[in-house]
């Protein structure tokens, strides 16, 4: 996957900030890679891979070098997260994984929720991000965090495993997404849910590059085709300015359910 710098992800996130860096090549996969699953276009959102999936580009994914703006001090004030953190639900002894963990914003709060027995998988494609992430879980003696190095197409989980797995700002970026939610979903356990937390692509006031949003519609697509296993469960929509969609891992014997209505805000 393609890493950007923290000004190139400032561009990539403000309308109206152009800025073109010299980009690392990636590889291009063929058009019918995934059985034809993906699609390959000259003419796409410069702000995307050019890679699409289901209707959707897939986007750039955010390098170490911006973990400044996953730690901006006015993160909490726009995205709030401990309301994130409260509405998932937390447990003492869950297993939680924390897919695209970063630099552990999000870990690190969740981390002590889970205690005695529970801990977070942190996830990242990226070396460094979990280098950060190590340092801070030293320094915090926080010891219920295991660092986990992905690739783009495996979780590298364990099937059944995983009480709750969370996605911030996370699933629009995986080059694969087919392949890494389904070994996702086979991670979790029966019952166990799925959260994907995307800036909402259907509200105009959300101040974000539009590949870099989803609609509550493009998720319920994906995430809900037959062989996730996932029935959708609700939008809570208690985030300024993101969706927070929870699916449940169908049990055995237990059918999804049909998609319930959208609970999006209205513009």
């Amino acid at each position: 996957m393609r890493r950007v710098t923290s000004l190139m992800w400032l561009a990539l996130l403000l309308p109206g900030l152009v800025v073109s860096p010299s980009l690392p090549a990636q590889e291009t996969p063929p058009a019918n890679e995934g059985n034809g699953r993906y699609e390959v276009r000259d003419i796409h959102d410069p702000n995307g891979i050019g890679k699409f999936y289901m209707g959707r580009e897939i986007a750039y994914v955010m390098g170490a070098q911006a973990i400044g703006w996953l730690e901006r001090p006015e993160r909490e004030r726009e995205e709030q997260l401990r309301k994130l953190v409260k509405a998932l639900d937390l447990k003492p002894g869950m297993v939680v994984a924390d897919v695209g963990a970063g630099s552990g914003v999000i870990t690190m709060m969740m981390a002590p929720k889970v205690e005695p027995e529970g801990k977070v998988l942190a996830l990242d494609i990226q070396q460094p991000m979990l280098d950060a992430l190590a340092v801070k879980c030293k320094r915090a003696r926080v010891d219920n965090v295991e660092l986990i190095l992905t690739t783009n197409r495996s979780v590298k989980l364990k099937p059944e495993t995983v009480d709750l797995a969370i996605m911030v700002d996370v699933y629009h970026e995986l080059e694969f997404p087919y392949e890494m939610l389904r070994e996702l979903s086979a991670a979790i356990k029966p019952g166990g849910r799925i959260a994907f937390i995307e800036f909402r692509k259907e509200d105009p006031r959300v101040l974000i590059k539009e590949v870099h949003k989803m609609s509550e519609e493009q998720v319920k697509k994906e995430a809900l085709l037959p062989e996730m296993n996932l029935k959708f469960l609700k939008n809570d929509d208690r985030l300024p300015q993101q969706h927070l969609l929870f699916f449940e891992k169908v049990r055995p014997g237990e059918k999804a359910a049909a998609p319930a209505p959208s609970t999006d805000p209205k513009p």
